[in-house]
C-alpha cells in the first residue's frame, strides 16, 4: 500500500510542478500583452492552446487523489478543478476560446486574468509543498 501512496504523491507532485510552470507561462504571456510586446491575437492563441491541458492536468490530479482515498487533498483540489471546468464550459458563443483577442482589453479582463493566474500560481505553489511533504513523510514513515 505504501508504494501506491508513493506513486500517487510522485504523480501529483509532477502534476503540480507542470501546472506551476504553466501558471508562470500564463503570467509572462499576459505581462507581455500588457506591456505591448505581444498583440492580442498571438497572446490569446498561445494561452488558449494550454487551457484544455491545464484543466485536464488539474482534473487528473484530483481524480488520482479521489481514487487513492486521500480525502483531504481531494477536497483541497476540488475548488480549482471545478472552477476550471466551469470556466471552460461557460465560454461565450462566438469567442475564440477562453481568452478572446477582441475582448481581452475590454472591461478589465486583462487585470482579472492576471489576478486569476496569480491565484492559481499560489495554489499550485502551496500544492507543490504539500505533496512534497506528503511524499517525504510517506518515504520516512513507510
Amino acid at each position: 500500500m505504501v508504494s501506491g501512496e508513493i506513486f500517487t504523491y510522485v504523480l501529483t507532485l509532477i502534476d503540480s510542478t507542470v501546472l506551476l510552470f504553466l501558471a508562470v507561462y500564463f503570467i509572462i504571456t499576459l505581462s507581455d500583452l500588457e506591456s505591448d510586446y505581444l498583440n492580442a491575437q498571438s497572446c490569446c492563441s498561445k494561452l488558449n492552446t494550454w487551457v484544455i491541458p491545464e484543466m485536464l492536468a488539474s482534473l487528473a490530479a484530483t481524480l488520482l487523489l479521489l481514487f487513492n482515498f486521500h480525502w483531504f487533498l481531494f477536497l483541497y483540489n476540488i475548488p480549482l478543478s471545478g472552477f476550471l471546468v466551469y470556466r471552460y464550459l461557460n465560454i461565450p458563443a462566438g469567442n475564440f476560446g477562453m481568452f478572446d483577442p477582441t475582448e481581452i482589453h475590454n472591461r478589465g479582463y486583462l487585470k482579472g486574468y492576471m489576478k486569476e493566474t496569480m491565484a492559481k500560481m499560489g495554489f499550485h505553489l502551496i500544492s507543490f509543498f504539500i505533496y512534497l511533504y506528503c511524499l517525504i513523510s510517506t518515504l520516512i514513515n513507510g
